[in-house]
């Protein structure tokens, strides 16, 4: 009950982060391949309504969004750390910065026509049309709006030349020695980038950068094994979720243990998710639900770009 249960597709570069962390770790994990687009009926029974990808699995407790994910996974894997320095706070500054606004950028520019063939490559016209619309709706309710290209361009002219800089003295990394967190949090939209058939030459005029990728690249996905959506949905009826009492912060947010709350990204993908809250502090959320098919589970969410609610607020 205690292995990793990746949900994702190939396609989504925030997964391409974590598969990534996964190789760093030399770990063992079961991957289990869910839709690009809604519906998603073997995701959703877990995360009561969140649908953004990856979602990370162990037992019956359900990690969302990679910046908590990557957290857990260093956690339960402490060997090569990729947050060694709890108080380097530029290293997750531009760790928030690459999955904000590095990826928006990456994700306007591969999305031009000339990028486009490519980094949908093998999908139909109809399952290109459907997830073009499935993110139009992804957006709605949400404070991110999709960023034009001429800006896109301009974000990726600013900081192309700066990361092949601070490439320039040799290090193989980002920070020094090793990868961390930063490295895995730039790496995946410019994944996404070299994915765009043509439009990969950007990133041409910069040596040391396209060094770095390589050397991320090579990295892998350590030892992924093959689930059915079926087999981790009983996985999660089967266990029992690790939190039984948790902490309370109603002093500051309003919301103790035993309140039944929503929680919803305030970005993208805004779907709330409806609880009981078990557990809250600085950085983390967490609520307990139930559901037919997959039992009892406790859902966790970071603290940064998530916003807790009353249920039926």
């Amino acid at each position: 009950m205690n292995d990793l249960i990746l949900h994702h597709y190939p396609e989504s570069p925030f997964a391409e982060k974590i598969r990534l962390l996964l190789g760093h770790k030399q770990l063992a994990w079961r991957s289990v391949i869910i839709p690009a687009v809604m519906p998603k009926p073997d995701l959703v029974p877990l995360t009561g309504g969140y649908r953004r990808t990856p979602v990370l699995q162990i037992g019956a407790d359900v990690y969302c969004d990679t910046a908590l994910i990557a957290r857990v996974i260093d956690r339960l894997h402490p060997q090569s750390p990729i947050f060694p320095d709890a108080s380097a706070l530029s290293d997750l500054a531009l760790a928030q910065f690459a999955d904000q606004h590095l990826f928006a950028a990456a994700v306007t520019y591969a999305f031009q026509p000339a990028g486009l063939a490519s980094v949908l490559q093998g999908m139909s016209e109809q399952q290109v049309q459907a997830l073009i619309e499935d993110r139009k709706s992804f957006r709605k309710g949400g404070n991110a709006a999709r960023l034009p290209l001429p800006e896109a361009a301009a974000l990726l002219n600013a900081v192309l030349p700066r990361l092949q800089a601070q490439l320039a003295d040799g290090r193989p990394f980002l920070e020094g020695s090793a990868p961390r967190v930063s490295d895995f949090c730039v790496y995946h939209p410019l994944w996404f980038i070299e994915r765009a058939g043509p439009l990969a030459a950007i990133l041409d005029p910069y040596p040391a950068l396209r060094g770095w990728l390589g050397r991320m690249k090579s990295i892998g996905h350590g030892s992924p094994e093959p689930l059915d959506s079926a087999d981790a949905l009983r996985i999660a009826r089967e266990a029992t979720p690790a939190i039984v009492a948790g902490r309370s912060r109603r002093e500051i947010d309003g919301f103790g243990v035993g309140d039944q709350v929503l929680i919803a990204a305030t970005d993208y993908g805004v779907d709330p998710v409806a609880g009981t809250l078990v557990d809250a502090d600085a950085d983390t959320l967490a609520i307990r639900r139930s559901d037919p098919a997959a039992g009892d589970l406790v859902v966790h969410f970071p603290r940064i770009g998530f916003r807790l609610t009353a249920a039926g607020s």
